[in-house]
């Protein structure tokens, strides 16, 4: 399968989401994803407990994503074998009346992992850029400054919040947190399908909402919105992951692909002991093995 880089996105380029494939070619066998991912996770596991005693960095991982775009699914799958004590996930709904009453990027610090912490995004603060940019009347309702008509959300409101954005994950980067950002592409054949499987399989009947139906009439605003978003905070340090998918074992694997690689890019590594604490824990494992302690 493709590198790391075939789905990195820096915001280099504009972007067409119509001509940018939501399957992959030449699709391994089941058995062959199941045992990648399998060994992905073993090692994310192992990068996570070595992030997690190390304590220098934090990681935010983002997932944004059309509805069934496969998000809670890929988290289960992907993240099963990391310690809960250092890994958490935090899903962002419709925002509270008090969230409304502070600043668009208030709820997202409150969720910011500690250092040594990996926390999952299942959507993210980009969701202030998707939802309004296609329902505009939301943002009259929360006494923004400068906004009391439509006529107010334009290119020029929604530019400032694209600065916002990446110069948020810019501060964050400078104080030891990382973001990995994913966009799970899925077609509107696919989204069909897996809306149907909903409401025909009765173990899966929880899933699915009416108001799933109302957004999806807006398919093709929403790929605007998400063209626009990933266009303006795509950047060479903080890319944006395309990632196709229609098929959900493949995107769990590229996505599991990637994060292997980004993790090990920060070579975290175990704390080191200092020669007296070595001579100290010699004695203690004497002690124990002579029942002296």
């Amino acid at each position: 399968m493709s590198t790391e880089s075939s789905y990195r996105y820096m915001g280099d380029h504009p972007l067409d989401l119509s001509q940018l494939a939501t399957r992959v070619d030449h699709v391994p066998e089941q058995a062959v994803i199941t045992n990648a991912l399998e060994a992905n996770v073993a090692t994310l596991s192992d990068l996570q407990s070595r992030l997690y005693s190390q304590k220098k960095t934090g990681v935010i991982i983002i997932l944004q994503g059309m509805d069934t775009a496969g998000k809670d699914g890929l988290i289960r799958h992907v993240f099963s074998g990391l310690n809960p004590s250092g890994t958490s996930v935090v899903s962002f709904k419709q925002p509270t009346h008090l969230q409304l009453d502070h600043d668009f990027l208030w709820r997202i610090n409150q969720a910011l992992p500690q250092r040594g912490e990996i926390r999952i995004f299942n959507r993210s603060q980009y969701e202030d850029v998707l939802i309004s940019r296609v329902h505009p009347e939301m943002l009259l309702k929360q006494n923004l400054p400068g906004v009391e008509t439509l006529d107010d959300v334009g290119d020029k409101f929604f530019d400032r919040r694209y600065h916002d954005l990446r110069h948020f994950e810019t501060y964050l980067r400078h104080q030891g947190f990382i973001t990995i950002k994913f966009f799970l592409h899925l077609s509107r054949e696919e989204q069909t399908n897996r809306f149907e499987r909903r409401i025909e399989i009765p173990s899966k009947n929880w899933k699915f909402s009416p108001s799933d139906m109302q957004e999806r009439a807006f398919w093709e605003d929403y790929q605007v919105a998400y063209t626009k978003m990933l266009e303006s905070t795509a950047t060479k340090k903080e890319p944006w992951y395309l990632i196709p998918a229609d098929d959900k074992g493949v995107a769990r694997l590229l996505v599991s692909n990637i994060l292997v690689k980004r993790l090990q890019n920060i070579h975290p590594t175990y704390p080191k002991v200092s020669p007296d604490t070595k001579e100290k824990l010699k004695t203690t494992l004497h002690q124990l093995k002579e029942g002296e302690l």
